[in-house]
């Protein structure tokens, strides 16, 4: 007797936190359809992740969720160093206002909200269904298709299904990790902190900028993520623990600085909890047709906010060669540039990550007192402000110079859409020269868009600047090619005939 055939689907993702939630959103837009497999049955309470830049947020505009975001976010003003005794030793203040992504170029916010607007939004795609209480116990390959078996924890039941390919967004202890055989690379970093989240009624009337005390017995964070909501971050001692810290008295001496004269009584605790901050880097990123994202595959410091950022870079970098792969449009050997190109960027940014970290809490005695000698006179550096508040991270390595790698502006038009609006997820050319009927003719045939970026223009700055006349643009917004004749910038796109 033939055993009956498995349930497939495209493509399953395991985990629906904001990495997985993103991925699916991505290939949903693109009409792939595809199964998020997620632990838990509701959505995780608990706050974590704070942070997003301009780039992050561009990314999350670009599956919809513009106005959600800016709904449940508000701007980072900068960053305030102060030494133990809270005195300022530097200040590096922002504009609230959008940058070059249409965006502010710091964003905070509360977790579980950003993750209820990821959910709501994918709930609108046909092509993503989210299965909760669905916990993976295996993971295997056989060909051309991965097998998956998963507990249904309502019941009991085991169930199993055939994919095309699978995401693993299934965080730092990832079982997709363990079914590739990958392990974590330590980058040697590892400290101790505290987490506090608390509800306060009435203003603390502190500056809304991340405010980071320079202390190498106890370093400290603070920052407001929402409008009643505050996040504080201590580093632990040896010895104690999230277990001596358990009720708002406890609490109240570690945040007072802040809370100053504010009642005891007006401070709600929503969680404390204690984290190991950690340096990690997985050795393999893919195995044939299962792919890691995210935790699964990096651990940084918070000292730069990159931590879900660089997940939601995973999925953007992977869903759209995906997408062209499953629909024919693109060859699979695309998705071999998935490693290539993101870890070294996580690399760059764990590594930037531990130095910053180093540079605000490490070195002893010795590293304070060269902090309250050398921070006093930052302000005096030429163009330190700038490099310090950049939202830019460092180009993917192409393998070219200039623009190449790096991610296109998403400029406004002048029309009252931005770049992105226009591109819409495909190939882009932009170009400072009039097209020719022919080279028209041969972006159309290709499936691309044009785009004319006027001399005086933010394109066309831009485009001045990268000492270029036309870019090629990725549905990611990377820059894949620069030059002038558009007919040759299309040589590079590929073709799933090649």
């Amino acid at each position: 007797m033939t055993a009956p055939a498995l349930p497939e689907v495209p493509v399953v993702i395991v985990g629906a936190g904001p990495t997985g939630l993103t991925a699916a959103t991505l290939l949903a837009q693109q009409g792939i359809e595809c199964l998020v497999l997620e632990r838990w049955d509701q959505l995780y309470p608990r706050p974590r992740a704070v942070h997003v830049d301009d780039e992050v947020a561009r990314i999350l505009a670009g599956i919809g969720l513009a106005d959600e975001f800016a709904a449940i976010s508000r701007p980072c003003l900068g960053l305030r160093l102060l030494d133990p005794e809270m005195r300022m030793l530097a200040e590096f203040r922002r504009s609230a206002a959008a940058g070059r992504h249409g965006f502010p170029e710091a964003n905070l916010f509360d977790q579980p909200e950003l993750e209820a607007v990821l959910r709501a939004n994918l709930a609108g795609y046909p092509a993503a269904k989210l299965q909760g209480n669905a916990e993976v116990i295996e993971i295997a390959g056989s060909e051309g298709k991965v097998f998956i078996e998963y507990t249904d924890r309502n019941t009991g039941r085991r169930n199993r299904l055939a994919a095309e390919y699978v995401l693993g967004c299934d965080g730092a202890e990832s079982l997709v990790r363990r079914s590739i055989g990958s392990e974590m690379r330590d980058l040697r970093f590892e400290q101790r902190w505290l987490v506090v989240d608390v509800e306060v009624s009435g203003e603390l009337g502190e500056w809304e900028g991340v405010h980071q005390v320079c202390d190498p017995e106890r370093a400290a964070t603070y920052m407001r993520i929402g409008r009643t909501r505050h996040r504080w971050e201590f580093r632990l001692p040896p010895g104690a623990g999230a277990a001596d810290f358990q009720g708002i008295g406890d609490i109240h001496p570690l945040v007072k600085p802040w809370t100053k004269d504010t009642p005891v009584e007006s401070l709600s605790l929503v969680r404390v909890a204690e984290y190991t901050f950690r340096a990690q880097l997985a050795e393999r990123w893919r195995r044939d047709r299962v792919f890691i994202l995210g935790d699964a595959a990096h651990l940084t410091p918070p000292f730069i906010g990159q931590g879900i950022g660089a997940g939601i870079r995973d999925a953007e970098n992977l869903a759209w060669k995906l997408a062209g792969v499953l629909d024919g449009s693109l060859p699979e050997r695309v998705l071999d540039t998935y490693q290539s190109e993101r870890m070294p960027h996580a690399r760059t940014m764990i590594r930037l990550a531990k130095l910053v970290g180093a540079l605000m809490t490490g070195g002893g005695r010795t590293g304070g007192w060269v902090r309250r000698t050398v921070a006093p006179r930052l302000r005096y550096v030429p163009g330190l402000r700038e490099r310090v508040l950049s939202s830019e991270t460092p180009p993917l390595r192409l393998g070219g110079r200039g623009l190449i790698g790096r991610l296109s502006p998403n400029a406004d038009l002048g029309d009252g859409r931005r770049l992105d609006q226009v591109t819409g997820n495909r190939f882009a050319f932009i170009t400072a020269n009039p097209p020719s009927e022919v080279e028209r003719s041969e972006i159309e045939r290709r499936g691309a868009v044009l785009v004319q970026a006027d001399a005086g223009s933010e394109l066309g700055m831009w485009l001045r600047k990268g000492r270029t006349q036309a870019a090629l643009i990725r549905p990611d917004g990377t820059v894949m090619a620069t030059g002038r004749d558009l007919r040759e910038l299309a040589e590079p796109l590929p073709t799933a005939t090649e």
